[in-house]
Order: C-alpha cells, then sequence, then structure tokens
C-alpha cells in the first residue's frame, strides 16, 4: 500500500514541476521565472525524499541538504540581482565621494 502512495506522490510531484516549468519558459515577469525555479528546486528535494523512503536508504539525505542549500543560495542571489541589477557590488563607491 505504502509503494503505491510513494509512487502516486512522485506523479503528483512530477506533474506540479512540469507546470512550474511551463511558468519558468513562459513568465511573463522575472520575479515568476524565480519563483517558479525555486519552486522546481523545492520539488526536486521531494522527489529525491521519496526515493529515499522508497528505497528505505538514508544515503540520499545529504544529497537533499546540499540542493536545499543551492537552491536557497540561487534564489537569494537572483532575487538581488532584479533588486539591484547586480549579484556583487562593486566597491570603491565610498572612496569616490
Amino acid at each position: 500500500m505504502i509503494s503505491v502512495l510513494l509512487q502516486l506522490a512522485l506523479i503528483i510531484l512530477a506533474l506540479a514541476m512540469l507546470a512550474c516549468l511551463y511558468r519558468l519558459v513562459q513568465g511573463p515577469t522575472r520575479s515568476d521565472r524565480i519563483a517558479a525555479l525555486d519552486t522546481i528546486g523545492i520539488h526536486l528535494l521531494a522527489v529525491i525524499a521519496v526515493l529515499s523512503i522508497q528505497q528505505k536508504t538514508e544515503d540520499y539525505i545529504e544529497i537533499v541538504l546540499v540542493i536545499g542549500i543551492l537552491t536557497f543560495i540561487g534564489t537569494t542571489a537572483l532575487a538581488r540581482y532584479i533588486e539591484r541589477d547586480a549579484v556583487i557590488e562593486q566597491g570603491g563607491d565610498e572612496l569616490d565621494r
């Protein structure tokens, strides 16, 4: 019974990822694309967690942590880019004043 539910969860997550992929490609704004990319990362974490449960192993937990950290850093960098049009600010602007 649990294997059927896990397969159903994987199918639902795959459909949700396809919907997010559509939003990532279609837009219409950069904010929508960033939100879709972040959501795809979260769905990927869920897929790996379900696979870990399905295979009865804890080997994938480190992968989940790494992908979670990379998703957070990527979303933060893209949000900063939208806000300031630069991810890394150039130093020396304070010295020119």
